[in-house]
């Protein structure tokens, strides 16, 4: 068995610690109104666009085999950044998320086997569908939820229908298409693997037909296990097989109290607006979401209140958004709580930590060789 470890780009920009929201590096760190000159980092003229390309060298030389290329309205789009960094990189992989209302499947299709074409078929996808809400309609989008996972379901039929060559037709709901196909040479390139998000029952079903790996973030390992079995015997209904991955962020140092002073100074520099809007978030319609907000605690006074068990905090959106859920703890206990990750059915993880850069080659040294060495089952799979 092998464990595939990936890394995350942040294209949003991001503070140098937990414990400092500033000075920052990168154009975009939202929430800061004191912004570095446009196309820098920290206001030192080195470009914004080398600093992230810094992030994926020091990803791919640390052992991890690509990375997550975040999509929000407050960053870069992945496409053009994969772009950028394959001349930057030799193996690293891109995840590139997408939701699939926003392109035409058959030009979803031409981009994506054209990039594999030009990187030697390191190209990857994260298919989200959307949680509802503002967000989505920042987007443009204004279907339902199950209306979204049905849409998402048809454009991978098409986008898997056309690949190969064609013709290929289709009537659905949402998309129709006739005798499309891509042409020769691209129709050669290799079909990139998907990494599926979603939660609900109509993720599920669409995530059970097309998905190779159901992605999900981190939650308390007992719902975890439930999470996976679900998904697994969804998809054996449809004699195929599907892989689990976690999206989980994690603060690693060499004992366990350095690591819990990364988390304190990091809340105790928090605005209480902060923690205001974390207990009364936007409204949305994602289950993942809800789930995720169903471990916090009514009332949080300190840090600790935000602990759900052993070494997992549910604090990490306070710091930059995103999933909730992380492991905090020396290199060790990082090591044994992903290993147990692996033992509950995870064959993949996309890890995270602030700041990127810095933060890639320790746990890339630290933290992935303690994974590779105690499990003899789940070897890693370095890159190069």
């Amino acid at each position: 068995m092998t464990i595939d470890v990936f890394w995350r780009i942040p294209t949003h920009g991001e503070p140098s610690s937990h414990r400092n929201r500033t000075p920052h590096r990168g154009d975009w760190f939202p929430g800061d109104d004191t912004k570095a000159k446009p196309g820098s980092v920290g206001g030192t003229g080195e470009g914004y666009i080398d600093y992230v390309a810094e992030i994926a060298r020091a990803a791919e030389i640390s052992g991890f085999q690509g990375g997550l290329i975040p999509s929000f309205p407050m960053t870069d789009e992945p496409w053009v950044i994969s772009s950028l960094l394959a001349r930057e990189t030799s193996t690293f992989r891109f995840m590139i998320p997408f939701q699939p209302g926003f392109l035409n499947p058959v030009v979803a299709a031409r981009m994506t086997a054209s990039l594999q074409r030009a990187t030697g078929g390191r190209a990857l996808y994260n298919v989200i569908t959307g949680g509802g809400g503002p967000a989505q309609l920042w987007w443009g989008d204004s279907a339902s939820h199950d209306d979204r996972y049905g849409r998402t379901t048809e454009f991978l039929d098409v986008l898997k229908g056309v690949w190969n060559g064609g013709p290929f037709s289709y009537h659905g709901k949402f998309y129709q298409v006739e005798d499309a196909g891509l042409a020769h040479p691209l129709s050669q390139e290799e079909y990139p693997e998907i990494y599926f998000s979603g939660s609900s029952d109509a993720a599920l079903v669409s995530a059970s037909k097309h998905a190779d790996y159901y992605l999900t973030w981190l939650e308390p390992f007992d719902q975890l296990r439930e999470k996976f079995d679900r998904v697994k015997a969804r998809t054996q209904i449809l004699g195929r097989k599907i892989k689990c991955a976690i999206r989980v962020d994690i603060i690693a140092r060499p004992t366990e109290e350095e690591a819990w002073a990364e988390i304190e100074k990091g809340f105790n520099n928090l605005s209480r607006e902060a923690l205001d809007k974390f207990q009364n978030p936007d409204a949305s319609d994602s289950v993942g979401a809800a789930r995720q907000r169903g471990n916090r605690p009514t009332t949080i006074n300190s840090y600790k209140d935000l602990i759900v068990e052993p070494n997992v905090w549910s604090g990490f959106s306070l710091f930059r958004g995103g999933q909730t859920n992380g492991i905090v703890g020396s290199y060790e206990q990082v090591a044994e709580r992903l290993d147990q990750l692996v033992a509950l059915g995870a064959d993949a993880f996309i890890l995270a930590s602030t700041p990127h850069l810095e933060e890639a080659y320790r746990v890339g040294e630290e933290v992935l060789p303690l994974l590779r060495g105690k499990t003899d089952t789940a070897i890693l799979r370095a890159v190069g």
